[in-house]
């Protein structure tokens, strides 16, 4: 394999796929990147056996081929060479090395055969259809904070996307809980999804799915069957297996006779907690909300430190009520929220709180209180 190509579209695809590569590995193959050029373009591929990313960029080849590098090793050194240069790849006889070469610098790299590199084979899907990113990267920016990192729950460690029957219209729905908060978000579901089966994207494919949609105007195309996804980007296909397992009745733990109004200032509120939990433990980061008509005391108490107060103007005109929350799990819903004000649906200091986003119907939160 010979081939030249730009600094700035190498460095560009191997960061998309360098990413899915683990630091450390028992199986060696699995820390290269396979690279084949072929036509005018060079093909990059990356896998940890549940996640592939494959993409390509174009290239000048002289002579196609197809080798496997260190990948880490590779993007490292690509990224120190400077700005605007242009990189030679060329292989050896024996396919044993590679080197990388630009202006002054020259590097030779191990190889490991291509015919070694595993495939992650996607077999046929059931449903295809088509979504813009802006969408999609709603769906798991609102989403993707509380999924569950407990591996006891397996289930839980991901996004599960379905579609939904909502006020008569069919939606396509994310959804994500760790047992102590819960995350719903809603689009409307694109053509081809009728049907599809309910899936469960895990926590490191949404985790590279995020940073792949940086480009608002793209369209994406998914892939469904009951064991894998697979997403194009552009030049870029991410084809993830799924997590194995029934999600559970969501809607279950989705108040509905939530009857006590709160409305606060969005911005107000998030600051207000964040200043207050600055004196709270580790351990416990609970933050107690005290609601009186018209006005919020929030308190946090630390045998250890201290304690915090402050007041806030809201509105409620209900009975008093004195309810304690994760502050963390309050700043990580309030930063979802797009608009200025936010409502949170009460019932009493032992039962879920709804909170949702005036600025946004499509989307609802549910926390669990903690007792304080």
């Amino acid at each position: 394999m010979r081939i030249t190509l730009e600094r700035s579209n190498l460095l560009k695809s191997l960061n998309h796929v360098h990413r899915v590569v683990e630091r450390r590995n028992t199986i060696p193959i699995l820390s290269n990147v396979l690279l084949r050029s072929d036509g005018a373009s060079l093909e990059m591929k990356a896998t940890d056996l549940d996640l592939e990313i494959t993409e390509a960029t174009p290239a000048q080849v002289e002579q196609a081929g197809a080798t496997t590098v260190p990948a880490h090793l590779l993007y490292d050194i690509v990224r120190k060479l400077p700005d605007g240069s242009e990189v030679r790849l060329a292989t050896n006889a024996e396919g044993t090395a590679m080197t990388v070469a630009s202006g002054r610098s020259k590097f030779s790299l191990q190889c490991l055969p291509q015919s070694d590199f595993p495939d992650l084979t996607a077999g046929s899907f059931s449903h295809s259809f088509r979504l813009k990113a802006t969408d999609l990267k709603m769906l798991i920016d609102r989403t993707q904070f509380a999924i569950s990192t407990e591996e006891t729950r397996y289930y839980l460690n991901g996004i599960f996307v379905h579609t939904v029957e909502n006020k008569g219209e069919l939606k396509l729905r994310a959804v994500a809980t760790d047992g102590h908060r819960l995350a719903r978000a809603d689009i409307e579901a694109p053509a081809g999804s009728e049907g599809m089966p309910g899936i469960i994207i895990p926590r490191k494919t949404v985790s590279e799915l995020q940073k792949l949609l940086d480009t608002p105007d793209v369209v994406v195309t998914a892939e469904v069957s009951d064991a894998k996804i697979r997403l194009t980007i552009g030049s870029i296909v991410m084809t993830s297996k799924l997590i194995d397992g029934t999600f559970p009745d969501y809607q279950r733990v989705i108040p509905a006779g939530n009857d006590k109004e709160l409305r606060v200032d969005c911005q107000s509120f998030a600051q207000a907690v964040d200043r207050v939990s600055t004196i709270s433990s580790e351990r416990g980061r609970a933050v107690k909300l005290a609601l009186t008509d018209g006005q919020m005391t929030l308190t946090v108490n630390n045998p250890d430190s201290g304690s915090a107060m402050e007041e806030l103007p809201v509105g409620y005109e209900n009975d008093p009520l004195e309810i304690g929350f994760n502050a963390k799990y309050l700043l990580d819903i309030t930063a979802q929220l797009t608009g200025n004000e936010a409502v949170f649906m009460l019932a009493d200091p032992g039962s879920p709180t709804l909170v949702r986003d005036l600025a946004a119907d499509d989307a609802l939160y549910v926390l669990m209180p903690m007792r304080v």
